[in-house]
């Protein structure tokens, strides 16, 4: 069974003066987090020129950032688009 979520009216009066743009933007954040809080993760493989890879992983060693979680951020940008 669900638990079941009830809102005050305060906040159904703030959920009612909000933009479009904010309801987007609110939708997207919580698409966002839904992906990375509920998706499973599955081994891919990819061949890729040697210079491409290269220059990826130097571009993202440069930004302190693993380069496979860059691969993942690149791919889910996309997929938000």
């Amino acid at each position: 069974m669900k638990a079941v979520q009830y809102f005050s009216d305060e906040y159904l009066d703030q959920c009612r003066k909000l933009t479009t743009d904010q309801i987007l933007q609110f939708l997207s954040d919580f698409q966002q987090l839904h992906i990375e809080q509920k998706s499973r993760t599955t081994l891919i493989s990819i061949k890729v020129p040697e210079d491409l890879s290269g220059a990826f992983r130097t571009k993202a060693e440069l930004a302190n950032v693993p380069y496979q979680t860059q691969i993942k951020k690149l791919m889910q940008q996309w997929v938000l688009e």
